[in-house]
């Protein structure tokens, strides 16, 4: 079985009317946070959000434990996770081979992210690797999902542009979509790693890829201010994606980019958007409160 069937024959159907997946990134969120988060209080957030009813949680990552220590405890973390509710997947980061190893044993993970950075600097800062280097990673973890039977989601990071001065065009961007697509990826999320996407740039690409490859999904993972939120998320529905990743709260943010670090789209914004297009109607609520709530202890 090639990746594509696999693709077809365990695709997820989003949550919520619209096909809209939302994935909620609190790995993201607590991945740089400035202190560590005992255990036990990241697992009762993640099972709260577990009952919201997000398409997918991105709970932890198999990285290294000096690089990122706020993730040391994922294997611990993902023991006590309570998978009651089938319709919600977990997605795990990984930066190299190994980490994949260790990740695809867990038959509760669904999907493994690998941060695929077009930026050559910030490669090495997060991943301590080259771009080629970068890409036979890529095609050793596909291999390792396809035979575990789970699925690879590549961010393209610093799609948008980058602050070392690295070249950047929207024609490296699709090159590098297109590489990804050659190697049968299906999911693949642009990431505006450090927040500098216009809208502009977030519409040429998504409607440049969207159009062109009709078997793969195409989302995005966006940072963005309380004042540019909206307009960022306008142009990626306009464009046609319907996979959106963001954090409750608007927190979050690579530790290896940069030291003022733009958080994440905010998750609660994003949800009052949509339900006012009639998407998304499906989410528990109370959950979602208790989500709120429990951020807000974490994250003080």
């Amino acid at each position: 079985m090639n990746s594509l069937d696999y693709h077809k024959n365990n695709s997820n159907t989003p949550l919520g009317d619209g096909g809209i997946s939302l994935i909620e990134c609190p790995r993201d969120a607590m991945q740089g946070w400035k202190h560590f988060i005992p255990t036990d209080q990241k697992i009762k957030y993640l099972n709260a959000l577990l009952k919201v009813g997000f398409d997918t949680i991105d709970f932890g990552s198999f990285v290294s434990q000096k690089a990122i220590p706020q993730m040391a405890d994922t294997k611990q973390v993902i023991d006590r996770l309570l998978m009651t509710d089938d319709r919600t997947k977990l997605l795990a980061i990984v930066a190299n081979t190994r980490g994949a190893e260790e990740a695809v044993v867990y038959d509760a993970i669904t999907y493994l992210g690998f941060p695929f950075s077009i930026s050559p600097t910030f490669q090495l800062r997060n991943a301590n690797s080259t771009i080629e280097e970068s890409l036979i990673r890529v095609e050793e973890i596909q291999e390792l999902c396809i035979k575990n039977k789970k699925q690879l989601v590549i961010y393209l990071s610093m799609g948008f542009g980058n602050p070392y001065g690295d070249l950047y065009n929207e024609e490296i961007l699709l090159h590098w979509a297109d590489e990804m697509v050659k190697r049968e990826i299906h999911i693949i999320s642009l990431a505006d790693t450090v927040g500098v996407a216009t809208p502009q740039q977030i519409s040429f690409a998504l409607n440049a890829l969207i159009s062109k490859y009709a078997s793969t999904t195409f989302g995005v993972h966006l940072h963005s201010t309380k004042n540019n939120w909206k307009a960022k998320l306008q142009a990626s529905v306009d464009a046609g994606c319907t996979r959106f990743d963001g954090a409750l709260k608007g927190i979050g943010g690579c530790p290896m980019a940069q030291d003022e670090l733009v958080g994440n789209m905010d998750s609660e914004l994003m949800i009052a958007y949509f339900q006012q297009q009639n998407n998304l109607m499906n989410l528990n609520q109370d959950a979602l409160r208790e989500s709120l709530l429990i951020a807000s202890e974490i994250f003080i």
